[in-house]
């Protein structure tokens, strides 16, 4: 079996100088499928310069984004994750089933045995590697190491690996790419070159530090100092007028942007001066072609376009502003700046470049479109038309009561109180074991398996908040998860609630992908509601409109235990969030093997 590995060592540390990668590749660099991929990922302090001021950051090779795996549809990917740093962490690859695909003599998967349907790492069985901690691993502890292994079984498009655990997200992260086989094309004309694009947020504080101070504060998080796009902040920020990000690109061609909603708490605007982007992809599945000028982004979501370089030669801003749906939250209003630079331009302008065009920042009609556009590209076949488990799932803030002696310093929520969310009026509490290792060996006391199906409390979820806070706007605290048997249809509708404000969710489903069927503004009303059975998007992260309502479907053959949450992590943190079991099925394939010798412990 042909082998591939990462950078050696010293190109590895000569890269970390910089402390950013630009994730470039030609069209005819695609990777060989059919190979093993040895990755070696050490989690590591690094210090970086940035906004006028230097600090440590946790990174992965010293890298920031972190270095990029590329791989080919049948690859096997392996990852060997040594935690150098101070702190636990875990590594999820978003998104995948991350199980690692058991091939078992006999059974031959191109033998009509269908793996997983399509897109999100195909590998059934184990979710051992999904990543999430206390779910399904428990951290790799400092000087621990733990290896992942995945297949990538009819998988191919634009993925992105982070840290789950804590807000260390918000600076270990970096590309997952995927090709497809070899002779496959894509279903759009080959670009000139292809361009990865990782937008984020960045604080002066120590991330960890300021997850402590806003959970002990029982408010809201402060903003990012600034957003950036692949570590850069761009001009718009004091002392980065450097600091910027570029492409250069030829009259004429057209050119593939993989764009990466790598961001801790904020979703984003995105667009480029005078040129427009045709989305041919998002979260990893080929969607038909349209054309817009800008596109929202969430945290989770990735998004492929094509450029075509057709403007008078110049450099053009590809501005990454806020997109902030929330009422009363605080936010940075400063656009990151990166070039769209033609060949010839600079000895042309010097440093002049032509600005973009952004929408308001809380502009939910354009923030919305991508999802009213978006249509699968292949016919939806396999979407469930009759449904098992129908469940109903109200998402958003809630305001729990002051109980500190300190109410100045631990109650700075809504009325004195502090700040909470949860998923059907129940605030998740992650447990002190993995939630799969206590499933798959019978452990009882960790959780309960009484997740709510429908809301606790029905009321005008949008406009009908109550108006007593925080005195009728608690929620309940528990680690409750919800049983789904093996194979069976599953419609989730998640309605946005008004409680605090309404706010555009981005909810995003571990283990699966998923039919995006429905979406509207208000209350979800079964009787009036407009569904598209026929060619919704396959994605794996929704983002919830504000005020609104989305619903999903999928078949729940995935066995083990799969995390489902809000994206925004400070939501994450509060608790807006639950798991399902999905039970095993019948006979070797449909049923969760051993856990690795390596896997972490608790």
């Amino acid at each position: 079996m042909a082998s591939s590995s990462s950078p050696p060592s010293l190109l590895c540390f000569l890269l970390s100088c910089f402390f950013v990668v630009p994730f470039v590749m030609a069209h005819p660099a695609w990777p060989v499928g059919g190979s093993t991929r040895f990755y070696d990922f050490k989690v590591q302090t690094t210090r970086v310069t940035k906004l006028c001021k230097s600090k440590e950051i946790v990174t992965v090779n010293g890298l920031f984004p972190g270095p990029a795996i590329t791989a080919q549809e049948d690859d096997r990917v392996i990852v060997k994750v040594t935690n150098e740093s101070p702190y636990n962490v875990t590594i999820h690859w978003l998104e995948m089933p991350l199980c690692m695909l058991i091939f078992i003599d006999g059974f031959d998967f191109d033998d009509g045995v269908d793996v997983n349907g399509r897109h999100g790492v195909r590998q059934r069985l184990t979710c051992w590697s999904d990543g999430p901690a206390y779910i399904t691993q428990c951290p790799i502890q400092p000087g621990q190491t733990y290896t992942y292994e995945f297949t990538l079984i009819q998988q191919r498009g634009t993925l992105f690996w982070h840290a789950h655990l804590s807000w260390l997200r918000a600076t270990v992260h970096g590309p997952l790419i995927i090709y497809p086989k070899s002779g496959v094309p894509y279903p759009f004309p080959n670009p000139y070159e292809e361009h990865t694009l990782v937008f984020g947020e960045y604080w002066h504080k120590n991330i960890l530090k300021l997850q402590r101070e806003v959970m002990a504060s029982g408010g809201g998080p402060p903003p990012p100092n600034a957003f950036i796009i692949n570590g850069h902040p761009g001009p718009l920020y004091n002392c980065s007028s450097t600091d910027v990000y570029k492409i250069d690109v030829i009259p004429g061609k057209t050119y593939l942007l993989r764009l990466i909603g790598a961001s801790l708490n904020m979703e984003h605007f995105f667009g480029i001066a005078g040129h427009k982007m045709t989305i041919v992809e998002a979260d990893a599945d080929y969607t038909k072609p349209f054309t817009v000028d800008r596109l929202m982004i969430a945290p989770g979501q990735t998004i492929n376009v094509l450029v075509e370089a057709d403007q008078k030669i110049d450099t053009y801003d590809m501005a990454l502003g806020p997109y902030m749906s929330g009422k009363n939250i605080s936010f940075q209003n400063i656009s990151a700046v990166a070039h769209f630079q033609y060949t010839g331009a600079e000895e042309l302008n010097g440093e002049f470049s032509l600005p973009a065009l952004l929408p308001v920042y809380n502009d939910s009609l354009i923030a919305n479109t991508n999802l009213h556009l978006l249509r699968g590209l292949e016919a939806a076949a396999k979407i469930p038309l009759e449904i098992d488990a129908n469940l109903f799932i109200t998402v958003g803030l809630n305001v729990e009561k002051c109980h500190s002696k300190h109410p100045n310093k631990s109650c700075r929520g809504p009325g004195g109180g502090v700040f909470a969310a949860s998923m059907n009026n129940v605030s998740f509490v992650r447990s002190s074991v993995s939630l799969l290792g206590a499933y798959y060996n019978k452990i009882h006391g960790y959780y309960t398996d009484d997740f709510p199906g429908v809301p606790l409390k029905t009321y005008d979820f949008v406009n009908g908040a109550p108006n007593n806070v925080p005195n009728d706007t608690q929620s309940l605290i528990g680690t409750k998860v919800r049983v789904l048997e093996y194979g069976s249809r599953v419609q989730i509708v998640f309605q946005d609630t008004g409680i605090v404000t309404t706010e555009n969710h981005p909810i995003h489903l571990h283990g699966y992908s998923f039919y995006v069927v429905g979406y509207g503004i208000g209350n979800y009303n079964p009787m009036t509601a407009k569904f598209n059975l026929v060619d919704p998007p396959y994605m794996n992260t929704i983002a919830v409109p504000v005020g609104g309502w989305a619903a999903i479907r999928f078949v729940a053959d995935n066995p083990g235990v799969w995390f489902m949450h809000c994206h925004f992590d400070v939501h994450l943190t509060w608790g807006l969030s639950m798991a399902f079991i999905v039970k095993n099925g019948e006979g070797p394939l449909e049923t969760l093997p051993h856990p690795p010798a390596d896997l972490p412990r608790c």
